[in-house]
C-alpha cells in the first residue's frame, strides 16, 4: 500500500519523504487555510519536493469552472493530481480531464456505488472518508471492503485512496483488506513507527553500548 501524507506543511512533507514515507501528497481548501499560505504557491512547492500525485482540489461547482481551475492547477507541474468532487459536475470534469491523460482524484465519496460511478467516470484515484464514515454511525471500513469487491469484480483501473484516517488501526485495516493507497496526516503517519517494545530494546541496546566504552568511527 502507498503512503500519501495529508497536509499542506512542507516542511512536514520534506521531513517525512527523507524517510522514505511520502509517495504523493494530498491537499484540500481546509489545509491550504491552515496553512495560512497561497494556495498555488504551496501546491508548487510541495510537487518540487515529491515525485509522486500531488492533489489540489478545484473550488468550482459546475463542471466549465472545475476545468477552468483545473488548467491552472495542472500547468504547475506535470504531478498535479486534479481533485474533484463527486458529484454529478464533478464526475463530468473528472470524464474530461482524464480523458485528456490528467490524473484525476474523485473526493468525498460516501458509498461504494459513488465510487463505482467514480470509476466509470475514469478517476485516477477515488477517496471514501473513513474517519467521517464512523463519524456518522456506519463503518468506514465496510465501505472500503466494499469498494474493493467492485473494483475487483469488474476490473477497475481506479485506486482506492482511504482518506480521512483517525489512527494506525485505519491504516492497518485498510493495507489487511487491500486499498491501494492510504492518505495520512503526519501525526498518524509518525504513530505507525512507534511501538513500546521498539524504544524500550534501543534503551537496552544503548545502555550496553555505553557500558562497553566504546565507539564507532
Amino acid at each position: 500500500m502507498k503512503f500519501f501524507v495529508d497536509t499542506a506543511d512542507v516542511a512536514e512533507i520534506a521531513d517525512l519523504a527523507a524517510a522514505g514515507l511520502v509517495d504523493g501528497v494530498t491537499t484540500n481548501p481546509s489545509l491550504v487555510h491552515r496553512a495560512g499560505r497561497n494556495m498555488l504557491e504551496v501546491v508548487a512547492e510541495i510537487a518540487a519536493a515529491v515525485a509522486g500525485p500531488v492533489s489540489a482540489e478545484v473550488v468550482a461547482t459546475d463542471a466549465e469552472g472545475m476545468l477552468r481551475e483545473a488548467d491552472v492547477l495542472r500547468a504547475i507541474a506535470p504531478n498535479v493530481c486534479i481533485k474533484v468532487p463527486l458529484t454529478a459536475e464533478g464526475l463530468k470534469a473528472c470524464r474530461r480531464l482524464s480523458g485528456e491523460g490528467t490524473k484525476v482524484n474523485v473526493t468525498l465519496c460516501f458509498s461504494a456505488v459513488q465510487a463505482l460511478l467514480a470509476a466509470r467516470a475514469g478517476a485516477s484515484f477515488v477517496s471514501p472518508f473513513v474517519g467521517r464514515h464512523d463519524d456518522v454511525g456506519f463503518d468506514g471500513m465496510a465501505l472500503i471492503r466494499d469498494i474493493r469487491r467492485i473494483y475487483n469484480n469488474y476490473g477497475f483501473g481506479t485506486e482506492i485512496l482511504v482518506a480521512s484516517v483517525r489512527h494506525p488501526v485505519h491504516v492497518l485495516d485498510a493495507a489487511l483488506i487491500g486499498a491501494d493507497v492510504a492518505t495520512v496526516p503526519p501525526a498518524v503517519l509518525r504513530q505507525l513507527l512507534r511501538h513500546p517494545l521498539t524504544d524500550r530494546g534501543l534503551e537496552a541496546f544503548l545502555a550496553d553500548w555505553a557500558k562497553t566504552g566504546q565507539t564507532i568511527g
